[in-house]
């Protein structure tokens, strides 16, 4: 099914995959795609980290999971450093194996990749997936700014831009449920209204802390708190509890303000995600 279709139709629930390079990361994405099949994902997304091959593996991972039919997939497209026509191949690729769904990124030149590029931003490609028809599409959005923005109101007209030419849109993860309405109220004000996504990864370390700074989104000290507290009573087992408590207590949060669905960020492990959604979903259907 398209995704604007699914958004239609009430709340979802999605997961985002990364595709595997090495027989391991394919051994344990695997056991996470059978560990989160009995929850009934409405759709889940298949990442692409630029680049030929990646974009392969983003192409026969999501083409598998359409063939499956257990699960609508959405592939993730970066168009920096490409051609326009490259680009429509690729649309057309996914259009005649079924897929309906797409993510238009930008994105960085890969390495070692040659560097000539039609695009200059996902608004290009947003306008491309309409010309070739056919998808629904899907388009980033960062709570607290794009990286490479100068200040919040460009980053917010900008996105506006971006959103009213696509079907919807999933955020990078962030930790304050406010951080998400703030972004909706902002685009509504600029006339803005489509489906917006909140986005959640769980802190499940102290080690991740500093990374999730570098990926987009530093998680606040009040967290950071909570969880050297942990640490400090528990180890490590009890950082892991705290930090999963607050994603649930985030998503618990956004679907009182009626977010339009929760999309998790899995790094192709379950164990979180399961936790999350038993205690929001599963409790309550019994």
């Amino acid at each position: 099914m398209r995704i604007d279709a699914l958004l239609a139709a009430g709340p979802t629930r999605s997961f985002e995959f990364m595709p595997p390079k090495t027989d391991d990361e394919t051994a344990q994405l695997e056991a996470t795609l059978d560990d989160l099949a009995p929850l009934a994902p409405s759709f889940v997304s298949v990442t692409h980290r630029g680049g030929e091959a990646s974009r392969q593996r983003t192409f026969d991972l999501v083409t598998r999971i359409e063939r499956e039919g257990a699960t609508t997939a959405m592939a993730h497209l970066i168009c920096v450093g490409h051609t326009r026509a490259e680009m429509r191949e690729v649309l057309e690729r996914y259009g005649a194996a079924g897929v309906a769904n797409v993510m238009a990124l930008g994105g960085d030149v890969p390495s070692g990749e040659h560097a000539a590029s039609e695009f200059a931003h996902a608004i290009d490609l947003v306008d491309l997936v309409r010309e070739v028809g056919g998808f629904a599409v899907g388009v980033a959005a960062h709570p607290l700014g794009h990286p490479r923005s100068p200040d919040r109101s460009s980053d917010r007209r900008h996105l506006a831009d971006k959103l009213a030419r696509a079907d919807f849109a999933v955020t990078q993860f962030f930790f304050r449920a406010d951080e998400w309405s703030e972004l909706v109220d902002e685009l509504a004000a600029l006339g803005v209204n489509r489906p917006v996504l909140p986005g959640i990864m769980p802190v499940t370390s102290l080690a991740s802390v500093d990374r999730m700074a570098t990926m987009g989104a530093a998680v606040p000290n009040e967290l950071v708190a909570r969880l050297r507290m942990a640490d400090a009573r528990g180890g490590a087992r009890a950082v892991r509890a705290v930090g999963v408590d607050a994603a649930t207590e985030l998503a618990r949060e956004l679907l009182a303000r009626h977010a339009p669905g929760l999309h998790f960020y899995t790094l192709n492990r379950s164990t979180a995600t399961r936790e999350i959604h038993r205690t929001l979903f599963e409790s309550r259907d019994d």
